[in-house]
């Protein structure tokens, strides 16, 4: 049981952080109905960005801010205009194709232009252990579970809560409507990508301690997260963190007690089941809408 609590506990920790990358899915989905297969990526390249600023002298706050601030520009406002506007009016298959040969280019240019090794990143926890009821956790687990789930709480509180996230919400469920209530329909659109961008870097920094920075590290990140935006439900915000949730302890357990060469396929396994039984997803709701 101590070993079962063990798993559990990191499992959470590690699927918060695949549930921050959902709600990226979500949350564009919503918006404008765009599916980004350069989510993974979307993680990896802003670790490499604060290594690039830490390697200039600054501080990791510091080159967390810049990072932030450059992501928001390159990864939600160029994104944006540069992709995503020029082909939505053909379709999402054009921005699926799009978003799945922009993630092998980010991962070939940093391979590139920066290293093909991985690079240590500095963890926001000190190596420490707590012992509670015979079962050890450290405190990066429990800091990474406790950071994550307060940033995908707080995202959620803010569109169910603020005027400007009601307004997105309004725009996700018909911006025609929206249109004619006098709510900046692209406004609120670039909102979600920034904040899309924001949540990337949070990632980052969370889980780049244990991931290393590498070139191809998004690419497994990516997929599970998709998954579990899936499993969760693809048109709700707190499915993707149900979602992320069961992937990351399902694959612990599984690589614990049936073996680790099946770790990765368990998220694989788990959303084709969803799909065949609930296509919705286990929080989603059927619905039409019209983007």
């Amino acid at each position: 049981m101590t070993d079962f609590l063990q798993l559990f506990m990191s499992g959470m920790a590690t699927g918060s952080i695949y549930a921050l990358a959902a709600l990226g899915f979500t949350l564009l989905w919503q918006a404008s109905g765009t599916i980004n297969f350069a989510q993974g990526e979307f993680v990896m390249l802003p670790a490499f960005m604060m290594l690039g600023f830490a390697s200039f002298g600054a501080p990791m706050a510091l080159a967390f801010v810049l990072t932030c601030l450059v992501s928001v520009g390159v990864l939600g406002w160029a994104f944006k205009r540069g992709i995503v506007d020029p082909l939505l009016r053909f379709g999402l298959m054009p921005i699926v194709v799009a978003t799945i040969g922009l993630a092998i280019a980010m991962r070939n240019g940093v391979r590139a232009g920066y290293s093909a090794e991985a690079h240590p990143f500095p963890s926001l926890f000190v190596d420490k252990l707590f012992n509670v009821a015979g079962v050890t956790v450290t405190l990066a687990d429990i800091g990474t579970l406790v950071l994550a789930l307060a940033l995908v709480i707080v995202t959620q509180s803010f569109l169910a809560k603020t005027v400007t996230g009601r307004a997105m919400q309004a725009v996700a469920q018909n911006t025609e409507s929206a249109t004619v209530l006098g709510i900046n329909v692209p406004r609120m659109v670039f909102y979600t990508f920034a904040i899309n961008a924001l949540l990337a870097c949070a990632a980052a920094i969370l889980v780049t301690p244990t991931y290393l920075a590498k070139f191809d590290m998004g690419e497994s990140l990516g997929n599970k997260a998709f998954f579990a935006a899936i499993i969760g439900g693809f048109n709700n915000t707190r499915g993707a963190l149900l979602g992320g949730l069961i992937v990351g302890v399902a694959e612990n357990l599984a690589g614990a007690y049936i073996s680790p060469a099946y770790k990765d396929a368990v998220a694989l396994v788990i959303f084709m089941l969803v799909i065949l039984f609930k296509p919705q997803g286990l929080l989603g709701k059927k619905e039409e809408r019209k983007v």
